[in-house]
């Protein structure tokens, strides 16, 4: 399944820059391109990155 922008800011509480920043830096998972102004991210990839994420505790 894919996922588009609004939907990947939600689920990752990121806003759409620091996605982007974090893409830039190869720490966040690439986009698929869709169409010529269409991307969006495969949910499978995300999942992968939230679970190697570090847990913070508080």
């Amino acid at each position: 399944m894919f996922l588009r922008m609004p939907t990947v800011m939600r689920m990752t509480g990121l806003g759409r820059s620091t996605i982007y920043r974090l893409i830039a830096e190869r720490k966040f998972p690439s986009p698929v391109r869709l169409g010529p102004r269409a991307v969006a991210w495969r949910s499978s990839d995300l999942d992968e990155w939230s679970e190697a994420r570090p847990v913070v505790s508080h």
